[in-house]
């Protein structure tokens, strides 16, 4: 039943796979947000992996109410070539969680690891819609006090075709309709200037094409990042997309130093840090990886949610509410049903 369980049905208790062997953390900080989410959530939690590795970092190596092991021997690593590895390790955590989501005992799978070879097992294990060659990051871009923007491909594709960037922004618009209850959601094509005619040829063959997508606005730059009143979805090709995200990753990190230098460079500064620093970081988590928890792959029959590499505990139980909100809000098939209604 590669769609989850009962999808659009609120009122059902979601379970949700976690790959327990996936991240720079794991298994430590994976097993733990699970544990926390299976305690503060309404969801059951399927922890995929090395039983005799999980075992240990349970409360009194005891399963808790609403958790479940589901073994699995492999491991596939970070820097593993992902088609090979899915090929090869059929019983790594990633796809034995992708099976439990194929089989219906999982409404979603939740994975720190690998992000090509969850790409991949995606495909593999759960499949593609009709008409979708293959599936798109759509990686959520914190905005202060607003919703977040919506940045569609993440990294999937990084050379795909025009029509593809009508897909991606048809699956974007729902998405941002479903999860942030957004009524028509604005659209941008990232390219290197706002007017119609800028970009290289695959923005300039593909913004004729968007121009027939409801709410689609034009060409937005880099700068209209987290600015609430831009747009709510960019798309973009994945290679471009991965270039901002890590841009915007280093950028705030940059930021952050400079501040916290000038508070430690002087008695002075030092002062006034105990002033505002407590406003400052509680300003600054939303831009924490934690507080977003992951992206979603688009244009899968099933719900996969990618955290960071270095997820923390934090960060896997904000992924699985993720993955819950997703299923409850019949996520896949209302992307499905939005590309098939395209053509």
């Amino acid at each position: 039943m590669t769609e989850g369980r009962h999808n659009g049905d609120t009122g059902h208790r979601r379970t949700v796979a976690v790959d327990a062997m996936g991240g720079d953390s794991a298994p430590g900080e994976i097993v733990a947000g699970a544990l926390q989410a299976a305690r503060e959530l309404d969801v059951q939690v399927l922890l995929v992996g090395r039983r005799d590795e999980i075992t240990p970092l349970l409360p009194d190596g005891e399963l808790p109410e609403g958790v479940e092991i589901v073994d699995a021997s492999e491991v596939i690593a970070m820097d593993d070539e992902p088609l090979a590895a899915v090929r090869q390790l059929k019983d790594s955590s990633i796809m034995r969680a992708f099976e439990a989501v194929r089989d219906g005992r999982a409404d979603a799978m939740v994975s720190a690891g690998n992000t090509g070879a969850v790409t991949t097992g995606a495909v593999l294990r759960l499949g593609r819609f009709k008409g979708v060659p293959s599936p798109a990051i759509a990686v959520p871009i914190p905005v202060p006090g607003h919703h977040p923007q919506l940045l569609v491909d993440g990294g999937a594709v990084v050379d795909p075709a025009p029509e593809r960037l009508v897909q991606y922004a048809l699956m974007g618009r729902e998405y941002a309709q479903s999860r942030w209850d957004i009524a028509e959601p604005r659209i941008g094509l990232l390219s290197n200037g706002e007017e119609a005619g800028k970009g290289d040829e695959l923005r300039k063959a593909a913004f004729p094409l968007l121009q027939a997508i409801p709410g689609f606005l034009g060409n937005v730059e880099g700068r209209d990042f987290m600015h609430h009143d831009v747009v709510d979805v960019i798309v973009t090709d994945g290679f471009t997309g991965n270039v901002a995200l890590k841009s915007l990753e280093g950028a705030l990190r940059a930021v952050s130093s400079v501040i916290f230098g000038v508070f430690e460079h002087s008695p002075e500064g030092r002062e006034a840090s105990k002033i505002v620093m407590g406003p400052l970081l509680e300003a600054a988590n939303d831009f924490s990886p934690d507080v977003v928890g992951g992206a979603v792959l688009l244009g899968i029959k099933g719900i996969t949610v990618i955290s960071h590499g270095s997820s923390s505990a934090r960060a896997i139980t904000n992924a699985v509410q993720i993955a819950v909100d997703c299923a409850r809000r019949g996520m896949v098939e209302r992307i499905r049903k939005a590309v098939a209604d395209a053509g």
